[in-house]
């Protein structure tokens, strides 16, 4: 018997963080939202009112930011399945990049520009779906932290040994420091840098590995010990690897039993897969309806009649760090207090929130467009209470609500249907991004910050849902999180859950293995 290495999985983080940057949009979310109050912007791509100013309205808010919602989360299901979890990267960020490209070079076309934003789209809506590759890469005891570095990639750039990412807390920034000058600048310079971060996502055909899941559920052995030896540290003919491949192969047997998945096998009753697709579906719709994105696409538009000193672009920049200084915990709270009870209190946290902001912006504020000098010191204080709120909303989603549902979709799905589960998923999140985009600037312009109410009951609901339907997946592997929805396993009660599939996999392997080693004496 080979001896056992001890495993390091530098590689596997490397992996984890260069896939973070799949989740591009949460760069465009803030871009976008300092854009629509450029001036140089609102001139190429608005309308002129009756007294020759430029300005941009509500629906071409709406189609503006909506657009990159619009689609290609179920499609990377299918360029997975045949091109494998690598090849589809590879494709979808090409995608991107080129619908980056359209809008960088578009001049006073607003359908050229809308055309960019929605091919772009289905670039980032397909590569959000590929959680699958961090939940197939990453080592069991790392999973939840590598799939949050999503979340962590969304708000900033996070520096891993050499890789350096772009995020929404950069792209405040940039608005910040670009929105002054008095050309096309102002927002080519901070839209163009995503041409960056698709080159970024392209240069991994140079070392991107193909999930060992995958590769096994193609029969290619070999080419998954490779990978697993090189995630896990080891040597190809470590113990370790060995286990690993006896491991998932017993459990993609059990899996692979009734032949290959169909959409329609996403909701069947085997395996309670219905209630697996339907938790992460509705994670996924609960999560844009909580109210953050509003703030993110357009908080500068809503903070404008707020009354405050502040500039809305400063407003964004603290909102995009006080996201920064909330995901980082999360990197730790998703392993040590679980998905099952970070959901459970932001949904709590981020209802209070709403509720608040909601009801001080309507009984404070002053009407949208009221001069700054005649606003009183009521329509001021409530001003700022409602960015404190907004401020602390946003602390709460991106320490609960932002990363785990994410985490929660990458793991809850067997091999067979993983791809097209997740895609359903993804595709949830993105029609709803998609209807609250193009929706929410019309529906403020007509009840203003009673918006917020809307959102805290969504979040009243979430609670609900989360605690009747929601197990807990803390600590298992993905074949663990299979077997404890087959046996039907109680929600409040997941959190004691003891798997077995693990440890008859392992005596499985133990036994053949002491076989084989007996095997030569039992001849003789």
């Amino acid at each position: 018997m080979s001896s056992r290495a001890i495993p390091t999985n530098r590689y596997a983080i490397q992996l984890a963080v260069f896939i973070a940057f799949g989740f591009l949009f949460g760069y465009d979310i803030g871009v976008i939202s300092g854009c629509l109050i450029m001036p140089d912007f609102i001139r190429r791509f608005g309308q002129v009112d009756e007294n020759g100013q430029h300005f941009l309205s509500s629906s071409r808010q709406s189609i503006i930011t909506s657009l990159l919602s619009a689609g290609g989360a179920l499609a990377q299901a299918f360029t997975s399945d045949r091109f494998g979890r690598r090849g589809s990267i590879l494709i979808w960020s090409a995608i991107f990049t080129i619908g980056v490209a359209i809008q960088t070079g578009t001049e006073f076309s607003i359908v050229q520009l809308t055309i960019g934003r929605f091919i772009a789209g289905l670039g980032v809506g397909a590569l959000s779906g590929m959680s699958l590759y961090n939940g197939e890469t990453a080592p069991k005891a790392l999973r939840g932290t590598l799939l949050v570095l999503y979340q962590l990639q969304i708000i900033i750039g996070q520096a891993n040994l050499s890789i350096i990412g772009v995020t929404i807390f950069l792209s405040y920034i940039l608005d910040l420091v670009t929105h002054r000058i008095p050309n096309s600048a102002s927002w080519r310079v901070p839209v163009g840098l995503q041409l960056l971060l698709g080159l970024i996502l392209l240069s991994g055909i140079f070392f991107l590995p193909e999930s060992p899941r995958h590769l096994l559920g193609l029969n290619k052995r070999d080419e998954a010990r490779k990978v697993l030896a090189a995630l896990n540290g080891v040597p190809e003919d470590d113990e370790l690897v060995d286990e690993l491949v006896e491991e998932l192969v017993f459990a993609i047997g059990a899996e692979n039993e009734g032949g290959k998945a169909t959409w329609a096998e996403c909701f069947s009753t085997r395996n309670n897969l219905w209630k697996r697709t339907g938790n992460g579906m509705m994670l996924q719709f609960i999560q844009q309806l909580n109210g953050q994105n509003f703030y993110y696409y357009y908080g500068d538009t809503f903070f404008q009649s707020a009354g405050t000193e502040l500039s809305p672009y400063v407003i964004q920049v603290i909102l995009g760090g006080v996201s920064v200084i909330a995901t980082i915990p999360a990197l730790h709270l998703i392993e040590s207090w679980g998905r099952r009870q970070l959901l459970l209190t932001g949904a709590l946290l981020e209802a209070a929130c709403s509720l608040i902001a909601g009801l001080v912006g309507h009984f404070t504020l002053a009407p949208t467009g009221t001069p700054k000098d005649q606003l009183t010191l009521r329509n001021k204080q409530g001003g700022d209470t409602l960015i404190a709120f907004a401020v602390l909303h946003v602390f709460s989603f991106s320490l609960f609500w932002g990363p785990t549902p994410w985490v929660y979709l990458g793991e809850s799905f067997p091999l067979r249907v993983r791809p097209k589960s997740i895609a359903l998923g993804s595709a949830t999140n993105w029609i709803w991004n998609f209807l609250l985009s193009f929706f929410a600037p019309r529906i403020a312009a007509r009840i203003g910050p009673l918006i917020l109410l809307i959102f805290f009951g969504m979040l009243l609901f979430g609670y609900v849902y989360v605690y009747l339907f929601i197990p807990e997946t803390k600590g298992l592997t993905l074949e663990e999180v299979d077997e404890m929805y087959r046996v039907g396993v109680k929600p409040w009660n997941s959190a004691s859950f003891k798997p077995h599939l693990s440890e008859e996999a392992r005596q499985k392997y133990i036994k053949d293995h002491e076989e084989k080693r007996e095997s030569p004496i039992s001849a003789a």
